[in-house]
């Protein structure tokens, strides 16, 4: 009996720190949220490759908890305003943070 209580102490210890590692906090995603994430941040990718205003290229993105980071060198005001627009477009989108500079 007591090695059973035991056992069961430690399969219940080991369960509760599993689901913590994968539980997310202010400044950690969890496993599902990097990938929404990541999904967030291919579909930005592919939104602003295929905007014939833009070069893709020359623009970084980043997501955080559905926060889209936008970094990067363009030609003007109305490369940084169409990106900034582009990636609102995109479904999961919750926030976009504009770290764009003109060259």
């Amino acid at each position: 009996m007591i090695n059973f209580t035991r056992t069961s102490v430690l399969v219940a210890a080991v369960a509760l720190t599993t689901l913590a590692g994968c539980a997310s906090t202010q400044r950690h995603e969890s496993t599902g949220q990097y990938i929404d994430d990541t999904a967030i941040t291919t579909s930005v990718k592919a939104a602003i490759f295929n905007d014939p205003m833009l070069k893709s290229a020359e623009i970084n993105v980043e997501t955080f908890k559905g926060r889209v980071q936008l970094s990067g060198f363009v030609s003007g005001r109305q490369s940084i305003d169409r990106a900034v627009q582009v990636a609102q477009g995109v479904k999961g989108v919750t926030s976009v943070s504009n770290d764009m500079k003109m060259k």
